[in-house]
């Protein structure tokens, strides 16, 4: 979604001369509608949209759908990339851009979506947690959770290192298959949404742990005495 026409026909050539079908939206209410209609595998959003700007449009997305949201932001502006990673968006790219780089974030994206039931594919259950990776479901305390793309492999990589701190670039490494270590900040921003979503805002109660200076770590819930149960029983 782009309202500037010369922006616009630069990246419809850019995409249709790399392989992609290519749909267009020239402002915010139209990009959903169509959104809705095609149910594209990935979105470029620009901020600075008419009629519906480009965090209206996202927060619209995030209600319905876990599309993988890349956006444009203007002028390196750390406020709007900020936002956008609180938001829910997938990754973000800052104009002017270079072509290269555009396409190589929309790749990395739509691979880890495709990707995103073929990692770790064994169902895991602590209790507290239930994870599917292959029907790409998560329930806790028997509750469905729905996730982003981007956060369901947070939690996936997290749970399956119970226990072990991991750093922001391992995460970066797993989650977001970049192994760069640019951008820390998605790792954070991302797990404040995680623990939200999962209702473990309270940072001393939560199985996700923030451990300074390191990284995060999950913790499994402690598994129950077989003793006191069988004397109960």
């Amino acid at each position: 979604m782009e309202d500037d026409p010369d922006i616009t026909l630069a990246l419809k050539l850019l995409f249709t001369r790399a392989g992609y079908e290519v749909a267009h939206a020239g402002s915010g209410r139209t990009g959903l509608r169509e959104a809705y209609a095609e149910r594209p595998d990935l979105v470029v959003l620009d901020v600075g949209l008419p009629e519906m700007d480009g965090w209206q449009v996202l927060e619209r997305l995030r209600d319905i759908s876990d599309v993988p949201v890349l956006m444009l932001t203007a002028h390196g502006q750390e406020t709007e990339k900020v936002r956008g990673l609180r938001a829910g968006a997938d990754d973000y790219l800052t104009k002017p851009f270079a072509n290269a780089e555009l396409l190589a974030r929309v790749e990395a994206l739509l691979r880890r979506s495709s990707n995103a039931a073929s990692w770790a594919s064994q169902v895991y259950d602590d209790g507290l947690v239930h994870l599917d990776p292959v029907q790409r479901r998560v329930y806790v305390s028997g509750e469905e959770v729905r996730l982003t793309p981007t956060e369901f492999r947070l939690l996936n990589v997290l749970v399956r290192h119970a226990g072990a701190v991991l750093s922001p670039n391992q995460l970066l490494s797993q989650a977001w298959d970049d192994p760069t270590g640019i951008g820390q900040e998605r790792v954070k921003f991302a797990v404040l949404r995680l623990r939200r979503k999962l209702g473990w805002s309270d940072p001393e109660a939560s199985p996700v742990q923030s451990v300074r200076g390191f990284g995060y770590r999950y913790s499994r819930p402690p598994a129950p005495d077989r003793r006191e149960d069988a004397a109960a029983g």
